[in-house]
């Protein structure tokens, strides 16, 4: 795609959590593919790598090599469970070091000196670095367009919403206030924001003050790649953005390849075939992610609710949170439902017989959830969670959130029925038979829109990722930056 000199070294540093490392892995072999000539170093902890090379090491381009540099936790040392920002900042204190003792080994093994550091936008530290080796930095934003917004307003929100504190007399709690001093957040609201941007004291975390840092270390990168396709971000946030940066390339949605790839392996779990056996959008299908975490009662409530809706549900769910289930609850449940430790997420959106994903709402599940035209349950936890529920529920249409912002049974019940549109099977509250009937048919109507709306949001999107689509040209722009 385009020509490039034979002694570049592109340096790929991975925030080793959560999606994180796998969407720069993709970003990488694409890059590796269409600039064949320039080789590609990927440094991440050994668990990391041993997770993604583990199922893509055969496919792999020959100029993409991945290197091991430490996490950082000491030997012997047990983290504390539901609180990744332990591992994080274990991991952030010595990066920069850890980072530059896997640069080294990979120029001494190649002979080539690092001509670009290309690299997840958390870690920030990669600025001064890029700058005292005299080269390129060309970070990665993971998150929403929008979350960037944020981060890079931080001082401006903090300073409203104290004023707005304050001043307090209009009568609307200032965290229920609309965001709209920032360019393209209008439909936001101060309580949808990362607890990292509201007001507080940035340096309470290391995490919290690297996210900080943001703001003011990305208009110096020689171009910001996003993780999104332009046509899906309002006009106004997009050109704001452009015009904090060097350059602000759109590449699409790293975690989707449309159509969708066969899969790796086998299906283990036995995923695929338990939902064969299922009627069309009959499944309820739940996910958290990797590192977002339910609280235990919650997890009562929402399995007290599947079990009582009669509604067959795939669940995603590592071993240990098993014990935080009701007593019984797999036994009862053992034809209604099935538990896995992990689902080939993007095959299972798109089986025909999900139809409604309960979901944290990670940036990237959202999507998968769209493309696979399943409307969601949105029960946020952490990070951009929020800001993501808001727009699929209050801009987008395209699903609900759970009442008062936490899993409930009877809420939960009442999720299931409007997206689900199966009423008549759910047990709810109505005073007589024809309420009974009302709600079940305005069930059906809301899931019935859902489902309109997220085809059209879907068709955006594959036609954003085509040939004609931004995402295309700002690719190619980006194998010149980087390659030259």
């Amino acid at each position: 795609m385009a020509q490039s000199s034979p002694d570049q070294h592109v340096a790929v540093l991975a925030f080793p959590f959560g999606c994180h490392p796998w969407l720069l892995l993709n970003l990488a072999g694409r890059l590796a593919c269409a600039a064949p000539k320039v080789r590609f170093s990927f440094f991440n902890t050994p668990k990391s790598n041993r997770q993604l090379f583990s199922t893509s090491q055969a496919t792999s381009p020959q100029n993409l090599k991945p290197y091991d540099v430490a996490d950082e936790v000491p030997e012997g040392h047990v983290l504390t469970p539901g609180n990744p920002l332990e591992e994080f900042e274990l991991f952030l204190k010595a990066a920069r070091e850890s980072f530059r003792k896997g640069m080294d080994m990979a120029v001494a093994e190649t002979g080539r000196k690092i001509s670009c550091l290309l690299t997840d936008a958390f870690l920030v530290f990669a600025c001064e670095t890029a700058r005292d080796m005299h080269i390129k930095w060309v970070p990665f934003w993971v998150p929403a367009p929008y979350c960037l917004s944020a981060h890079i307003y931080t001082d401006l929100i903090r300073d409203t919403y104290s004023n707005a504190s304050e001043a307090q007399n209009s009568g609307i709690e200032p965290i229920d206030k609309a965001l709209e001093i920032v360019p393209g957040l209008s439909k936001m609201r101060f309580r949808d924001l990362p607890q990292e941007v509201l007001p507080g004291d940035s340096s309470s975390s290391l995490f919290s003050s690297t996210l900080y840092r943001i703001g003011g270390v990305l208009p110096q990168a020689a171009a910001v790649i996003m993780n999104s396709c332009q046509e899906l971000n309002p006009a106004t946030l997009t050109d704001d953005l452009k015009s904090k940066f060097q350059d602000l390339l759109y590449v699409g949605f790293l975690t989707l390849t449309l159509p969708f790839p066969p899969l790796p392996h086998s299906d283990a779990t036995g995923c695929l075939p338990w939902l064969d056996e299922k009627k069309t959008t009959s499944v309820a299908y739940i996910s958290f992610g990797t590192v977002a975490a339910v609280p235990p009662h919650e997890f009562v409530a929402l399995a007290e609710a599947l079990e009582a809706s009669g509604v067959p549900f795939l669940w995603s769910l590592r071993d240990n949170f098993k014990e935080n289930l009701p007593t019984g609850f797999l036994q009862r449940t053992r034809k209604q439902g099935k538990i896995v430790p992990w689902t080939p997420q993007t095959h299972v959106l798109a089986h025909r017989a999900v139809g409604v994903h309960v979901t944290h709402c990670g940036y990237n599940s959202v999507f998968e959830s769209i493309v696979g035209e399943v409307p969601m349950i949105c029960r946020p936890i952490l990070g951009d969670n929020r800001m993501n529920g808001r727009m699929v529920v209050d801009v987008w249409g395209i699903g609900v959130g759970v009442e008062g912002g936490v899993f409930t049974k009877n809420g939960m019940l009442e999720s299931l029925k409007v997206v689900l549109g199966q009423g008549e099977r759910m047990p709810v509250k109505a005073r007589d038979t024809r309420d009974f009937v009302r709600n079940a048919v305005l069930g059906q109507e809301q899931g019935k829109r859902m489902r309109e709306k997220i085809k059209d949001i879907k068709d955006l999107v594959v036609k954003a990722a085509g040939p004609n689509g931004i995402a295309f040209k700002d690719f190619k722009t980006l194998v010149g930056v980087i390659s030259k």
